[in-house]
């Protein structure tokens, strides 16, 4: 695919080579994990832990401050009324003080070579063409070891999210870290709905897929990260509150991914049927539902998806 370069700009300066970064929402019966997994790294410690609670009413906080009080690394805490894990995610990036930003779920844990090997295959990559690199990507396992979902198709694998779905077909979670100056210019969208209501769930794939637009990730086949079943409840929450999101991730599907259709078709005629179910959802009409869609291919897919969509939405109020 065609890759508009980056532009070559001054690095920022950090103060260490990881911010581990978790958003965290009463979740204090799980994030020893995290904290845990950090104390064991294998004598790696050019790191700190941040963590945004957003908004937990549990202990989260007396606990952080028991963690801070031992711990071989730096921890920096800051809560913030619930507004969602993506707003969390941004105020995380604006306080790092990392030069690589990697996200850590506040239910999950790593093996203890994960930060040393992550810098492995960081260096690895030629420093001549490291700026066109914002990422890389991780295989996670289950509490089994087993490989969640399938490998990257080469060993390492040089590309970005679009292709490694589309083209490539690779499924199931996997865990990586992306540079923080690329993460300042691509800040998740704080936005409200029609109503003036906070929207609280941003899929990431909308920041993801806008940045693979203009760098690579180097994806490799080695397991640093376990994920454990009933994974982060943070972004979880019913139907309704999910819908304006859900509509969003699968429009911009539409307007910006057709370059992959004759990869993976079925995608995206489910992307258009959802497209029109959570519109529903939300109260858009037919004619806001088109208008928002801005090529001629993702309006005859949400013409074809238009029937199912509405089938699926008479079904979903009926629960």
């Amino acid at each position: 695919m065609d890759r508009t370069q980056p532009v070559r700009e001054t690095p920022l300066k950090h103060q260490y080579t990881f911010t581990v970064f978790t958003a965290t929402y009463n979740r204090a019966h799980t994030l020893s994990r995290v904290f845990e997994s950090l104390q064991k790294q294998d004598n790696y410690h050019d790191f700190e832990w941040l963590i945004v609670d957003d908004g937990s009413t549990d202990n989260t906080g007396d606990l952080v401050k028991q963690w801070q009080q031992k711990s071989m690394f730096p921890i920096r805490y800051f809560y913030q009324e619930n507004r969602g894990k993506h707003t969390a995610f941004n105020r995380g990036v604006r306080e790092a003080k990392g030069e690589l930003f990697l996200n850590f779920d506040s239910d999950d844990s790593c093996v203890p070579q994960a930060l040393s090997r992550f810098k492995f295959h960081w260096n690895a990559i030629p420093e001549a063409q490291r700026q066109d690199f914002t990422s890389v990507t991780c295989l996670c396992m289950d509490e089994q070891e087993k490989i969640v979902g399938s490998r990257f198709p080469f060993d390492p694998t040089d590309s970005d999210c679009l292709e490694i779905f589309y083209k490539y077909k690779v499924r199931g979670d996997k865990w990586g870290f992306h540079r923080r100056e690329v993460l300042l210019k691509y800040p998740f969208p704080e936005i409200t709905d029609h109503h003036g209501r906070r929207i609280t769930h941003i899929p990431e794939n909308i920041v993801w897929k806008s940045i693979s637009r203009k760098y690579k990730t180097r994806f490799v086949n080695e397991p640093l990260r376990t994920y454990f079943s009933g994974s982060d409840q943070i972004t979880k929450s019913p139907l309704g509150k999910n819908a304006f999101g859900c509509a969003l991730e699968n429009n911009t599907i539409l307007n910006t991914d057709l370059d992959y259709f004759w990869f993976a078709p079925k995608k995206f005629l489910y992307s258009a049927i959802h497209y029109s179910r959570f519109s529903f959802h939300i109260g858009r009409s037919l004619k806001e539902q088109i208008e928002k869609l801005n090529t001629i291919g993702s309006r005859i897919l949400w013409l074809f998806g238009l029937p199912i969509g509405y089938l699926v939405y008479l079904k979903d109020r009926t629960r």
